[in-house]
């Protein structure tokens, strides 16, 4: 069963921010960064740069997560 959104601190662009995710998308989110060679906040800020004005950075993770997932082979 998912976890309610815990808040996650992140540093992005020098300033500290906390997003809201569930323990699932958090564990994506470190997985993908891993896998790609670089830390959290860096790809966090990656997500951040690209979305839309009008939606929260924990939805634009989400989506980044599951578009990433969904086109992953295998």
């Amino acid at each position: 069963m998912p976890h309610r959104p815990a808040k996650h601190s992140l540093t992005l662009h020098g300033h500290r921010t906390s997003v809201s995710l569930e323990d699932e998308f958090w564990s994506a989110l470190q997985e993908l960064a891993q896998q790609q060679g670089r830390s959290v906040a860096a790809l966090t800020a990656e997500i951040d740069a690209a979305r839309p004005a009008d939606m929260g950075l924990a939805s634009a993770i989400r989506l980044h997560l599951l578009r990433h997932f969904r086109n992953k082979p295998g």
